[in-house]
This record gives C-alpha cells, sequence and structure tokens, in this order.
C-alpha cells in the first residue's frame, strides 16, 4: 500500500500573519469546519500564547471540529507550551507544536543566545509539551540556513524527549528544490531516531518555490507537509495547499502516494478564505483562480468542446468548481428556489436563516433583474459576516453628493452600542472619503486607509460590487468588506466592518495577556 503524505493546514495561524488579515474568533471557526470538510490531517488552529482572542478562537476550535488533528503553535517558553495545551486539551486529538530558531543568524541577532542554551530551550519545551500530550511537532526555525551539524544534533535531541513529527521550515524561502532534497536526504542519513518520526516540511514563497520546494520533499520521504490555502501567509505567503494537493492528485503516476483530502471541498475552501481575509485570489491562480479553467484562444476552445482533456490536466468538478450552467434567480423566484440553488453551491441552512438569507435576497433582486451564482455567494458572505462580525456600531443609511464641480458631502446615520442612533456629516476628496470622515465622526476615532479594492462580483452595470479595505491605526492593521450594488455604499459597510474590528481590538488588548514571553 502507498504511503500517505499528511495536509497541516496553517491558514489560521501562519495564513493569519499576512499583513492586514485580522479574523474574529467566529470566522476562524467557520473556516476550521471548512477545513474539516475538506478533510486536511492537522489544522494549527492559532498560536494560543499570543493573545486572549486567540487563545479562545484555538479553544473553541478545539471544542467544536471532529476529525483532524487540533494543533497550538507554541514558541520554546513555558508559558506558551501551557497555554496551547489549555487551548487544545478539549480536543478530540490534540497536538503541541513547539519551534525555536536554529539558524546563527537567528540565534546571533533574534535570540541573542549562544547555541547551547537554545539547544537546552528546544529540549525542554519539547519535553514539556510531551508531557500534557503525545503528539507533539517541533520545528527548527530557519532550518535552510541552520549548520547542518548543530541541526542534526538538535533533531536528535528533542527526538530523544518526545517529538513525534520533526519539521523542517524554510522559514525565508531560501530553498531550492535540487539543494531542498539534498538537506532532507541528509537529515534521514545522520539524525538518529529520524526513521521513527514523521517528517514535515513547512515552505515559504519569498522566491516562488514554495509548492516546488514541498513536492520535492515528498520525492524525497516527506510525508507531512504544511501550507495555506491560496498560498497566504507572511511576505510572499506559504506553500499554497490546494496546488500540492491537485499536483499530488493529478500526478498519481509519478508521487505514489496517498491522500485522505477530498478535493471537491479546494474551490468552496478557497472562496471562503478569500472572502473572509479580504485576500482576491488572482484570475490567473492555479486550482482556483477565476481563469483556471476558462479558455480564450480558439485552438484551445475548439480542443476543449471536443474533449476537455486536450487542454486540460484535471476536471473543473474534481477542485469542487460550480456546475457550468448556472441558476439565474430574481425577484419572483420563492424561497425553495433559493434555497436549492443555496444547497447546490454548498449551503446548508435552516429554516429560519433562509428567511433571513430571503430577505436580503429580495432586497438585491429588486436592484438587479438577475442574481446570479457568484451574487449569491456575496450574499451569503455578507450573512455569515453581519453574524459573526464584532459588531459595536452599524450602518443604517448614507447620503451622499458628488461630481466634479461639487464638494462631495456624506452623512451617515449609524446605530451605536447602546442601541441608540446618530448622524453626522463630513466632506472629502471624494464620496468614499467623505463616507469614511462622516462615520469617524460619528465614532469618535479614526483610521488611515492603506488599502483599498473594488471587484466587480458579476457582469453588467448592475453588478454587486466587493468593497475590501485595509486600515492603519497605530501601527495596527484592520481588514473589513462590504457588498452592494452601490459602490459608495459598499463602501461604507466595507469601512465599518474595519473599524469595528479595530474597536472589538482595542477591548481585547484591555484583558489580561495569556502566557508569558522569552528572557
Amino acid at each position: 500500500m502507498a504511503a500517505q503524505v499528511k495536509f497541516l493546514d496553517t491558514t489560521l495561524r501562519d495564513g493569519e500573519q499576512s499583513a492586514g488579515i485580522g479574523m474574529t474568533v467566529d470566522e476562524k471557526l467557520q473556516i476550521a469546519r471548512q477545513l474539516g470538510r475538506l478533510k486536511v490531517d492537522i489544522i494549527e488552529a492559532g498560536f494560543a500564547a499570543s493573545s486572549p482572542g486567540d487563545f479562545q478562537a484555538v479553544q473553541r476550535i478545539a471544542e467544536d471540529v471532529q476529525g483532524p488533528i487540533i494543533c497550538s503553535l507554541s514558541r520554546a517558553v513555558a508559558g506558551d507550551v501551557d497555554a496551547a495545551w489549555g487551548a487544545i486539551k478539549s480536543a478530540e486529538k490534540p497536538r503541541i507544536h513547539v519551534f525555536l530558531s536554529s539558524s546563527e543568524i537567528h540565534q546571533m541577532h533574534q535570540l541573542r543566545k549562544d547555541r547551547e542554551d537554545v539547544m537546552t530551550m528546544a529540549v525542554d519545551m519539547v519535553a514539556r509539551a510531551r508531557g500534557y500530550c503525545e503528539d507533539v511537532e517541533f520545528s527548527p526555525m530557519d532550518a535552510t540556513r541552520t549548520n547542518p551539524d548543530y541541526l542534526y544534533r538538535m533533531l536528535e535531541e528533542v527526538i530523544k524527549v518526545g517529538a513525534t513529527t520533526i519539521n523542517i521550515a524554510d522559514t525565508v524561502g531560501y530553498a531550492i528544490p535540487s539543494d531542498f532534497q539534498t538537506l532532507l536526504k541528509d537529515i534521514q542519513r545522520n539524525v538518529a531516531g529520524i526513521e521513527n518520526v514523521t517528517l514535515s516540511v513547512h515552505c515559504h514563497n519569498d522566491l516562488g518555490l514554495a509548492v516546488s520546494n514541498s513536492l520535492a520533499a515528498i520525492e524525497v520521504g516527506a510525508r507531512q507537509v504544511e501550507g495555506c490555502i491560496n498560498g497566504i501567509g507572511e511576505r510572499a505567503g506559504n506553500a499554497s495547499l490546494e496546488e500540492i494537493i491537485m499536483a499530488l492528485d493529478t500526478r498519481k503516476d509519478l508521487f505514489g502516494v496517498e491522500l485522505g483530502v477530498d478535493t471537491t471541498q479546494l474551490y468552496p475552501s478557497s472562496r471562503l478564505v478569500s472572502r473572509i481575509t479580504g485576500m482576491n485570489v488572482q484570475a490567473n491562480k492555479a486550482i482556483v483562480g477565476e481563469n483556471a479553467f476558462r479558455h480564450a484562444s480558439g485552438i484551445h476552445q475548439d480542443g476543449v468542446l471536443k474533449d476537455r482533456s486536450t487542454y486540460e490536466v484535471m476536471k473543473p468538478e474534481r477542485v469542487g468548481l460550480p456546475p457550468d450552467v448556472q441558476l439565474v434567480l430574481g425577484k419572483l423566484s420563492g424561497r425553495a428556489g433559493l434555497q436549492a440553488r443555496l444547497e447546490a453551491l454548498g449551503y446548508s441552512l435552516t429554516r429560519e436563516e433562509v428567511t433571513s438569507v430571503y430577505e436580503r435576497f429580495v432586497e438585491l433582486a429588486d436592484k438587479k433583474n438577475e442574481v446570479t451564482d457568484r451574487d449569491l455567494e456575496i450574499l451569503m458572505d455578507e450573512e455569515n459576516r453581519t453574524a459573526s462580525e464584532p459588531i459595536s456600531y452599524s450602518l443604517e443609511t448614507v447620503h451622499f453628493t458628488s461630481g466634479d464641480k461639487d464638494i462631495p458631502t456624506a452623512t451617515v446615520r449609524l446605530i451605536g452600542p447602546d442601541g441608540n442612533a446618530k448622524t453626522d456629516a463630513s466632506t472629502g476628496n471624494g464620496p468614499v472619503d467623505a463616507v469614511c470622515r462622516a462615520i469617524d465622526r460619528v465614532i469618535g476615532t479614526t483610521a488611515r486607509i492603506s488599502d483599498f479594492q473594488v471587484q466587480a462580483v458579476s457582469e453588467g452595470r448592475d453588478s454587486v460590487g466587493s468593497v475590501s479595505i485595509r486600515v492603519e491605526n497605530n501601527g495596527r492593521m484592520f481588514s473589513g468588506r462590504g457588498a452592494n450594488t452601490d459602490i459608495i455604499v459598499a463602501s461604507a459597510h466595507a469601512y465599518l466592518s474595519a473599524m469595528n474590528r479595530m474597536l472589538a481590538a482595542d477591548e481585547e488588548a484591555e484583558l489580561p495577556a495569556v502566557g508569558t514571553t522569552p528572557d
């Protein structure tokens, strides 16, 4: 029987470290449930010691999500290990993931400790984690720039005290596939006990090689791969899980390994992560991009019409793409038609939820002649967002005037945390700026917009517009999103969403800290 490759999804931990991403506890739980449907082997649910909010998110995922191993990251610090266990101890299958810098450049400039002190930290904290649970992963951070002999010794010592997975981290995306294979082969030859643990890799994409390095690692014996949905993550991102999965699935003849994932959940997972994080998937993105199965060239179109395998190495339905033929709904469509289409798109709703969504659907259908599948996805995203987001203020009305000879002016009416409505107005250098300034006046705070993106959800002049906004306040980044057929109204919802996240973070910052920090 062929060996199985395990997948550790770190979208909720490393993925959230993408600049400008900030997810609520409910949003993380929503993604974790989808990862459960995808059947990933391990969900790295977060970094429990980093904040009270992260601790709560990891804890709720551990309590709620069945099937995958639930893992929390931990520095090689006693307080972190304790916090990790406190968050995951209710999981059906818990794991603690301890990491510590191993390269000289990290030890010298970041940890400012000598090599033997770092070695002692690694051994002591892996042993501490093993005292809590039997499943312990250890990652030597920046392993690909670490002195090989020191790396071998560190791995041997943590295996002796109970590490069950050894994860070779290409933390800065430095590796080249052939070079990475050499390192992994040397580790397997020189580390005593490595044959008794799972060899894993965690690759970053700084040189655009994260997926290539991960696949190269599998060729030489790695049996766990770590990555993120859509390849999000620190700097240029992590290895894109959907690309690795489909490469292994499509080229079984070459890799000869088994997968436990449900590939038909890849596209729904990608769409969910994109909508929640506000990070749009580029059109030409492999596997899940809008153009991944579209053909513009006449020669290609001719071939695909005759047989799709002429220009497609995998079937769209294999990754969970919705059917080619879309059912178009309108304002005369009833609840049954709406519910049937939403279920076909992968949404499961109660009767009460259908009633709530139907009210929003009718409002949208009054503005559009036809409501497409993409419109319904945004509709459900808005429904889930309003249900899960921290809501301090909600938008009741927005009015604006603008023109090439007029001063843009906006008036907003918000419902505050106390349930009372407050109205204020402002001018700006454009209608969006005026709306945001008016919201600032009501809330009594402000933030700088660092990124503003508008995307048409479907075709036509009456398309729903999706707006993603990132704001910066005192060095912190918060994202928000909104959708409407009126792009200014969508911008108001997106900006208010980001400001509500900022206010929630301010409240969380006043809570007691979790864990301890290194000396």
